[in-house]
């Protein structure tokens, strides 16, 4: 599984109490190996992959790239076992077309075909390590990979080639994350949406979630969901889609109450949860600020920003966006605010899915940056942390604030 859940009880907890969660989403649009993956084109060993979610394909060309994902091996005992792997070095890349083939590149725009365009180059052609050998093997790894990747593998695991039964690989950049700009003040990475998001969510929980000293008034349960597949939907067993969170909230409860807990227990306590999505905000970028409303323009280095759609896009609500705020105003943390023009489309997010599939008070927000869904990604460093704050200040402030809403 690629979801994870995480708690913290509070000291006052009692059953039926609610949970207040931040949700986040982990994928990241990328390239993944098809599952026969190794082709051989004018006498180079080329890797066959496919496109996960809506990236900004171009900004993959020329960059040093390589693979991450897992294995499945046997072991002496004949069972068999997963395994993470990623190889840090570069091997692959996927090149450009140079100006001289194509005059026409700039005037008419890079429009590259992702079927034959967008494929790696692994290695000049050796005779011994194309598909079309003559060695003979049963693995079907060999038969549906190249040999010689499968090799670089078998050293990261310190395993025999033989012993890789299966690959499930995605690619990646091999350029580590840094911070930019002449003050230091923005993070350059890949995947910005939505680890960034769900650093701090995780980080938020650790910290205010340390000692007995932190949960000693907390009569609520702090809870982490992370999910997989956003990217193209949330409809799988490890996404947003699927019951997890709703089943994690009724075996804790269960558990707490040490007998099967009924339909009311659990309703009630959904309704007193509250959910913060987080996942990552388009802030306004300078060369292109007419693609955003003109009154809701968010910027780097000011806080959180808070989605709103009228078209329910996101479960952003006037009474959730309140509590939000007032979260961040007491604890003197900035906050913006974002709606699409009525003239363009509107993405969406986790949140959607969640309130209405567990019928959970929701806010969806994020920290604001450029080049989404690019290879290379960038935010304001101060963001980061003022996203931490105020996760953190969810999780220590919201029940004394929302005792205070009285809805008529």
């Amino acid at each position: 599984m690629s979801s994870l859940v995480a708690f913290a009880i509070g000291e006052k907890y009692d059953v039926g109490n609610g949970f207040h969660v931040i949700a986040a989403h982990t994928d990241s649009p990328c390239l993944k190996l098809k599952p026969k993956s190794a082709s051989v084109k004018s006498g180079y060993l080329m890797v066959n992959v496919q496109i996960y979610g809506g990236g900004l394909w171009h900004t993959w060309f020329d960059r040093d790239l390589s693979v991450a994902g897992r294995v499945i091996l046997k072991t002496n005992d004949g069972s068999f076992v997963q395994k993470l792997v990623k190889v840090r070095r570069p091997l692959l890349r996927i090149p450009t077309l140079a100006i001289h083939l194509d005059r026409t590149v700039n005037k008419d725009g890079f429009k590259p075909d992702l079927e034959t365009h967008l494929v790696p180059l692994l290695s000049t052609r050796l005779d011994d390590l194309h598909p079309d050998s003559k060695e003979k093997t049963t693995s079907s790894s060999k038969l549906h990979h190249h040999p010689k990747l499968l090799e670089v593998l078998s050293e990261e695991l310190n395993c025999a080639v033989d012993d890789i039964l299966s690959i499930e690989l995605n690619i990646c950049d091999t350029q580590p994350s840094c911070l930019g700009g002449v003050n230091n003040e923005f993070i350059f990475s890949g995947r910005l949406d939505n680890l960034a998001s769900s650093f701090c969510a995780l980080r938020s929980l650790i910290d205010s979630s340390q000692t007995s000293e932190d949960l000693s008034t907390e009569d609520a349960i702090r809870m982490v969901a992370l999910f997989d597949n956003e990217e193209v939907g949330s409809n799988s067993i490890q996404g947003a889609g699927a019951p997890t969170m709703f089943q994690a909230m009724r075996r804790i409860t269960s558990c707490l109450a040490r007998q099967y807990v009924g339909e009311d227990v659990i309703e009630r306590s959904i309704r007193r949860s509250f959910l913060v999505s987080a996942d990552m905000a388009h802030g306004v970028h300078p060369n292109f600020k007419d693609k955003h409303e003109e009154h809701h323009r968010p910027e780097m280095q000011k806080g959180l920003v808070i989605k709103h759609n009228a078209n329910q896009r996101y479960a952003t609500s006037g009474i959730t966006s309140f509590l939000f705020k007032e979260i961040a105003k007491i604890h003197d943390l900035p906050t913006q605010d974002f709606v699409v023009r009525n003239d363009m489309g509107c993405g969406s997010t986790i949140g959607p899915i969640l309130a209405t599939g567990v019928g959970i008070r929701t806010v969806d927000c994020g920290i604001p940056q450029l080049s989404m869904h690019s290879v290379r990604e960038i935010c304001g460093r101060e963001d980061v942390d003022i996203a931490f704050k105020h996760f953190k200040a969810f999780y220590r402030t919201f029940s004394s604030i929302d005792r205070k809403l009285v809805i008529d």
